[in-house]
C-alpha cells in the first residue's frame, strides 16, 4: 500500500522549517510589542461550540467541519480560533479579572475543503483578540498592527477593506432589503444561494458563485442603514485609520463567511501576488455579541486571523540558513571517544555541532560537512590524539591547524562567533 499525507496536509520538512520558526517568532515578537499575551486552546471542541458561534449556514459548518462523535460526546476539530478563545475567556471568567483583554495564538486548523493553493485541509494561522474594548480606536489599531506585521516581513504589497455590519437592528433592516432585492431574480443565484436565501441573504455577498456575484452587482449597501450609534462608530473608526496614515478602500459587499461579525470586518489581500483568486492574507472583525452568547457577560471583542502559508507564499524567501558551526570527524575508536566529549563541550558552549560516528572514512565525512555549510570541520585520529591535538578546517576560509586538544572546546566557540572570512567559494556565501 503506497501511504502519503492526505490530501490537503502537507509535511513541512526541516529545510522548510526555518522559514516557519522566523515567521512565528516575529508574529509573536510583534503582538507582544502590541500589549498581547499568547493563549492556547485545545485541538478538539464541542461541535456546538463552532455552529452556534460561526452559524449553520456558514460553509465551514455545513460542508468543511471534521466533526466525530466519541464516548457520546459530537467533537469537531477546530476549524478557527476565535470562537476557542472566547469560550476560554467565558470559562476562566476573564473578565472578572482585568477589564481588557488581548491574547494572540498560533496553531494548527482544520477544514475538509477543496484544496489550493495557498488553502488546506490542515492549515496554520497566527491571530489576536481583544475583549473588553468597544471602541473604534481598537480596531484601527488591530488593522495597524497587521499592516505594520505585514511590511516587516516583507510583503510587497497589500490593500485594505473595511465595512460595518452594524448592530443587530441594521442588519435585521440590511436583511429585509437583500430578501426585497435578490427575490425577483432568485432563480439565477447558485443552488447554495437559493437553498439558504430564507435564512441567511447576507451569504449571498459573501459567495465565490460568478452566477452570485453578477447577481450582487446592484444590491443594497449596509453602509446607508447605519443607525446612529453604529454609523458614530463606523465614523471614529475611519478617522483613526486616517490619523494612523493607512490606506484603505471601503467596501460595502465585504461580509465575511462567519455569522458571528457585527459592526467593523476587515480583510487585507495581497496585491500582485501568486496566489490566484484566493489573495486574502488575512480577516477579521467585530464579534460583540459572542461572549454573552457562551453565558459570559456582555463584552464586546475584535480579531483577526491570518493563514500562515499564505503569508510564506508572498513572502522572500531568506538567506540559507548556515550548517553546523562545528562538525566532527572522527576516525577511530579512540578517536570516537574524544569527539564524543568534546561535542558536549562545545554545546555548552552555545556551538551547534553534529557529530559523524558512522564510522566512515575521512573523505565522505568532509563532503558531509561540506554539503551542511558548517563552518569547521574537526578532525580527530589516532596521530592527533597521541599528540594531544586536533586539526581544525576552515571549510570556509580554506585554512587548516592544529590546536591543542585540552581548551579546544573554548577556542572553537570563539571561532565560531567571529564573522566567517569572504570566500569565493561557491559554498563561501551559504
Amino acid at each position: 500500500m503506497d501511504l502519503r499525507a492526505v490530501r490537503g496536509m502537507n509535511d513541512i520538512l526541516p529545510e522548510q522549517v526555518q522559514r516557519w520558526h522566523q515567521l512565528e517568532a516575529d508574529f509573536r515578537l510583534h503582538a507582544e510589542l502590541y500589549g498581547y499575551a499568547e493563549v492556547r486552546t485545545p485541538l478538539l471542541e464541542h461541535t456546538a461550540l463552532f455552529s452556534r458561534q460561526m452559524g449553520e449556514t456558514t460553509d465551514v459548518v455545513e460542508k468543511e467541519m471534521y466533526s466525530f462523535e466519541r464516548h457520546g460526546e459530537q467533537l469537531t476539530v477546530r476549524p478557527e480560533g476565535t470562537a476557542s478563545a472566547a469560550r476560554a475567556y467565558v470559562e476562566h471568567a476573564i473578565h472578572a479579572k482585568e477589564p481588557i483583554t488581548r491574547w494572540y495564538y498560533l496553531g494548527p486548523m482544520f477544514r475538509g475543503e477543496r484544496p489550493a493553493k495557498g488553502r488546506y485541509r490542515q492549515f496554520y494561522q497566527a491571530g489576536c483578540e481583544v475583549l473588553g474594548d468597544a471602541g473604534p480606536v481598537c480596531d484601527a489599531e488591530m488593522i495597524d498592527l497587521v499592516s505594520s506585521f505585514l511590511r516587516r516581513i516583507g510583503v510587497p504589497g497589500v490593500a485594505i477593506h473595511v465595512n460595518s455590519l452594524g448592530s443587530a437592528g441594521t442588519r435585521a433592516r440590511f436583511r429585509d432589503e437583500l430578501l426585497k432585492y435578490f427575490t425577483p431574480i432568485r432563480d439565477r443565484l447558485s443552488e447554495d444561494s437559493q437553498r439558504r436565501f430564507e435564512r441567511n441573504p447576507l451569504r449571498i455577498l459573501d459567495s465565490k458563485d460568478p452566477r452570485d456575484q453578477e447577481a450582487a452587482q446592484g444590491a443594497p449597501s449596509i453602509l446607508e442603514m447605519l443607525d446612529a450609534e453604529d454609523a458614530a462608530h463606523w465614523k471614529g473608526f475611519q478617522h483613526a485609520l486616517d490619523v494612523l496614515g493607512l490606506p484603505y478602500v471601503v467596501d460595502p459587499g465585504l461580509v465575511r463567511g462567519l455569522d458571528y461579525y457585527t459592526r467593523t470586518l476587515f480583510e487585507v489581500k495581497a496585491i500582485g501576488s501568486d496566489l490566484g483568486a484566493q489573495s486574502t492574507l488575512l480577516g477579521g472583525g467585530r464579534y460583540d455579541n459572542m461572549v454573552e452568547s457562551l453565558g459570559g457577560p456582555k463584552v464586546p471583542a475584535i480579531g483577526f486571523a491570518m493563514g500562515l502559508e499564505r503569508l510564506l507564499t508572498v513572502t522572500p524567501e531568506p538567506p540559507a540558513r548556515r550548517g553546523p558551526g562545528c562538525y566532527l570527524a572522527p576516525i577511530g575508536a579512540a578517536a570516537g571517544d574524544k569527539a564524543l566529549v568534546l561535542s558536549r563541550e562545545l554545546r555548552s558552549f552555545g556551538v551547534r555541532v553534529e557529530l559523524d560516528g558512522r564510522g566512515a572514512r575521512l573523505k565522505p565525512m568532509l563532503r558531509r560537512a561540506d554539503s551542511l555549510g558548517s563552518r569547521f570541520c574537526i578532525i580527530l585520529g589516532d596521530a592527533e590524539i597521541e599528540r594531544g591535538v586536533i586539526t581544525v578546517k576552515d571549510l570556509i576560509g580554506h585554512a587548516q591547524e592544529e590546536i591543542p586538544l585540552e581548551g579546544a572546546a573554548r577556542i572553537l566557540a570563539d571561532r565560531v562567533s567571529e564573522p566567517a572570512p569572504e570566500s569565493n567559494h561557491p559554498r563561501g556565501n551559504r
